[in-house]
């Protein structure tokens, strides 16, 4: 029987989500990758023990997470059976719809009647009687915006899940549906969006201000540009690396040379902080407050025990502030 380590709680940090009562681990748990039906399931379950016996709480799925999808959340819910779920109100559980999950036209984007289905479905493949955050995963351009905020209200008011999030939703679709939830009550509380040293459109787009400004809690995903922010590809691009075994998300085309100059430049300086790039990376994204959390995946242990050796460790100076914006010219 799993124990978790009664000292879990000693070194991560909290903050709060937006203007809620919820606090989130500055560094979550995300299952996209690596927890599919072609992955190793005792290595799945000692990733998300090593997890929450480091403070790590929040676990981020989606309904299409895989492969195939589903298998993420299915997988999940047998390491719920095996042990973790004795924790669970100890757990922020999150999952999402938006994306194709079935065949024909009530399986996709934003319907009421798809985001219903959905959730009893991700709820059946976990065995979770609620989630604690259902999002948008994203924008639906034909389903009219009021239909799929009040589709997501309701959920909540059905107990299903306590609170409302989205993703990859901008500046301008964040404010137009923060309206309609706030005309409804609704505990929209979080945006998840894309945000890391080589991708800051959050920034230039006005979304990171504005949820600060507004009480919306930020949440990041890719906080290590699919790797690139790390030591791995410093000389080169392995053989076995995602690139090379999986080119859906990152591509060769994206290690250039004017890249891979930068990311030397940025681990010779996190190696003068005493950190390695990728604790560097993720320190960066926390390093003014305004981001709640930042996701990372693992494909084993060991990786996030390094990930998170950079909490208490997100202050730069203004000169080390200067030098990264420099080098991300």
């Amino acid at each position: 029987m799993y124990i978790a380590n009664e000292k879990r709680y000693e070194t991560m940090q909290y903050n709060r989500c937006g203007k809620s009562g919820l606090m989130l681990p500055a560094v979550s748990l995300g299952l996209w990758h690596n927890f599919g039906s072609n992955g190793n399931f005792d290595n799945m379950e000692a990733m998300c023990r090593t997890a929450f016996d480091n403070g790590i709480t929040h676990f981020d799925l989606a309904n299409n997470y895989g492969p195939v999808p589903g298998a993420a959340e299915e997988n999940f819910g047998r390491i719920l059976k095996k042990g973790l779920g004795e924790y669970r109100d100890e757990l922020v559980i999150s999952t999402k719809a938006g994306y194709d999950m079935w065949p024909g036209p009530y399986g996709n984007w934003g319907s009421k009647k798809y985001l219903v289905a959905s959730l009893d479905q991700s709820l059946k493949r976990m065995g979770l009687e609620y989630v604690d955050i259902y999002y948008h995963h994203r924008p639906d351009p034909e389903t009219p915006l009021e239909e799929t905020a009040r589709a997501l209200d309701g959920i909540v008011k059905s107990g299903k899940a306590l609170y409302i999030g989205i993703s990859n939703y901008n500046k301008e679709q964040t404010i137009a549906i923060a309206e309609l939830f706030k005309e409804m009550g609704t505990p929209f509380i979080i945006n998840q969006r894309k945000y890391s040293m080589l991708e800051r459109t959050i920034e230039k787009d006005g979304l990171k201000d504005y949820a600060a400004a507004h009480g919306i809690g930020i949440i990041t995903f890719c906080p290590l540009a699919q790797g690139l922010l790390t030591d791995r590809y410093l000389h080169g691009i392995p053989e076995d690396s995602r690139i090379r075994t999986d080119g859906r998300f990152l591509k060769e085309s994206a290690v250039t040379e004017e890249t891979l100059t930068r990311v030397k430049k940025l681990s010779e300086l996190a190696s003068e902080r005493g950190q390695s790039l990728a604790q560097m990376a993720l320190a960066w994204i926390l390093r003014d407050g305004d981001i709640t959390s930042v996701l990372i995946g693992a494909s084993r242990p060991s990786q996030i025990l390094d990930n998170i050796g950079m909490i208490g460790d997100t202050t730069f100076s203004e000169e080390e502030r200067k030098k990264i914006d420099e080098i991300l010219m």
